[in-house]
């Protein structure tokens, strides 16, 4: 739809809307660019506090998946004061602010509005070197993939709403999802990064899939290496979905093979919605094992090379074998 509109050309904008990627960047001088998004969620739990952390922490991590570090915040609130106390939106924001904190950066404000359900998220600044910014959109053949979180947390959202899922499984699932991109950024700044994006709502395949598109690339996918999270394929197993699964399979399917003989419940894992998930990184074959390697002893223990860069032989941009 944003293709469609009057186009600015400011050679200052390094990134904007034709990639898809996960934020924009403005040059601001040689050695500085700003980098800026906004995400905001509905609760994917009952804790405000919680609701708060994961709301923060999700959408900052398009900052770290630019290669940025984020500076500044502002609230992006939606609440029903008549049905919900002031409290709620105080335990919301304090939630959010414990994350804002952690990132090293500032809370500088924001917004709310009437709305029939709570919604929160931020609109979210950093900083990055202009020569140093992390696109989806540059993976080269040879590269391999490394993703640092597990995937599932729609699944397992949902089917703890129909009270099928065990409290160590969602207990899990919540620690993953309101954990930072910091360490896992920072981390990766030492090497040599050709792409990088976060996954989040259009699952591991849908935004495989943007970062093989945009490079003019295939990605393949090893699913016998994709972290999982606890409990998640057997909630697919046992016929639990999600709202976005048959909008994220329609729009990666004419694009993709699946070459594993994988059974359909199994296949509806790569197109799992996922809320604050981890980063996906494109970089030389030679440097994944030490990435992993340092992203494991850095904390960040599920981190794992899922796939490799091929070049583009056909339309399809995605196989998962």
């Amino acid at each position: 739809m944003l293709l469609t509109l009057p186009r600015h050309q400011d050679p200052r904008l390094l990134v904007g809307i034709e990639t898809n990627d996960d934020a924009g960047v403005y040059k601001l001088s040689d050695e500085s660019a700003l980098v800026m998004t906004a995400d905001y969620i509905t609760p994917p739990v009952d804790d405000p506090f919680v609701f708060g952390q994961i709301a923060a922490a999700n959408a900052i991590s398009d900052i770290y998946a630019m290669g940025a570090k984020p500076i500044a915040c502002l609230n992006l609130v939606s609440f029903p004061s008549d049905k919900l106390a002031p409290e709620v939106m105080n335990r919301i924001i304090a939630g959010a602010l414990d994350k804002i904190t952690e990132a090293g950066a500032v809370l500088a404000g924001g917004h709310s509005i009437e709305d029939a359900e709570p919604k929160f998220g931020l609109a979210v600044n950093g900083l990055v070197h202009p020569d140093k910014i992390w696109k989806n959109s540059d993976a080269q053949p040879g590269d391999r993939l490394v993703l640092t979180k597990p995937v599932g947390s729609g699944v397992i959202f949902n089917a703890n709403l129909k009270k099928l899922v065990s409290p160590d499984a969602l207990d899990a699932c919540i620690a993953t999802i309101a954990t930072l991109n910091k360490t896992a950024a920072e981390t990766a700044r030492q090497f040599d990064i050709h792409a990088a994006t976060d996954v989040t709502g259009f699952g591991l395949a849908g935004h495989s899939f943007e970062m093989a598109r945009g490079s003019d690339v295939c990605i393949r996918i090893d699913i016998q290496r994709v972290p999982i999270m606890v409990q998640a394929l057997e909630m697919y197993q046992k016929g639990v979905s999600t709202a976005k699964n048959a909008a994220n399979r329609e729009l990666v399917s004419p694009h993709m093979r699946f070459e594993a003989d994988l059974p359909p419940w199994h296949r509806e894992i790569v197109f799992d919605p996922q809320t604050s998930g981890g980063l996906l990184l494109s970089l030389p074959a030679s440097q994944a094992g030490p990435l992993t390697a340092e992203l494991i002893q850095a904390g960040v223990t599920d981190a794992v090379v899922i796939g490799t860069v091929e070049p583009l032989q056909d339309h399809l941009h995605i196989v998962i074998h």
